[in-house]
């Protein structure tokens, strides 16, 4: 597996040129919105603070008028509304960051806002893939490292599956269309692993007879 942080990107969302024999079928990057709610969990926060101000309105609601504790819980709610767009910004900036990519012998993510890294992932180290999808088609591709390939959950997340930490799983979170894309990494990497492989060997000179 490949990292490099700082050099120029030859080929968009790639640390170098491609060589030659290779090259790209697919890119894309996550959905911000669709990041922010399966990442950042925006709709259980949002969800959070409209509990908390209702709970809030309850409370003041058995000393004060009801309209005057509907009030009681508006900074809640605005407070909420506040905690989501941070979230949503956060979100907006690892998805445009972040540069998926499939050619025809590996995956490859670009990722990383502040510091930028690449990883490299040759489908000869790819054992499996998880696809989850939404109704809308978007959804998250996981792909199970095989041999001594590890990566950081820490420093991969959000871009990895959700809890799998001590083996950690880098994914395309968050895509359209996911399963168009799955179907193309299959196809893919079953060539590419399938692909026959040619070995050179030197014959010895053979020895001739004096006469």
């Amino acid at each position: 597996m490949h990292h490099d942080d700082f050099k120029f990107e030859p080929v968009h969302g790639l640390p170098e040129a491609l060589p030659e024999g290779e090259h790209i079928l697919w890119q894309g990057a996550p959905t911000p919105l669709r990041l922010a709610k399966e990442a950042w969990k925006l709709n259980w926060i949002m969800g959070y603070f409209v509990v908390l101000a209702i709970w809030r309105a309850g409370v003041s609601s058995a000393s004060v008028p009801l309209p005057t504790a509907m009030g009681h819980g508006v900074p809640l709610l605005l407070a909420g509304a506040v905690a989501c767009l941070v979230i949503y910004g956060l979100a907006y900036v690892q998805a445009k960051s972040t540069v998926y990519t499939l050619t025809n012998k590996r995956a490859a993510m670009r990722i990383g806002a502040a510091l930028t890294m690449t990883l490299n992932l040759p489908y000869v180290c790819i054992g499996n893939a998880a696809l989850k999808t939404s109704k809308n088609g978007h959804g998250t591709i996981s792909f199970e490292l095989i041999g001594d390939t590890r990566i950081s959950y820490l420093m991969t997340w959000p871009h990895v599956r959700a809890w799998n930490i001590s083996k950690a799983q880098p994914s395309f979170r968050a895509i359209p269309d996911a399963a168009r894309v799955a179907q193309i990494f299959a196809d893919a990497a079953e060539t590419r692993v399938h692909e026959p492989k040619i070995e050179r060997t030197e014959s010895a000179p053979s020895a001739v007879a004096a006469e």
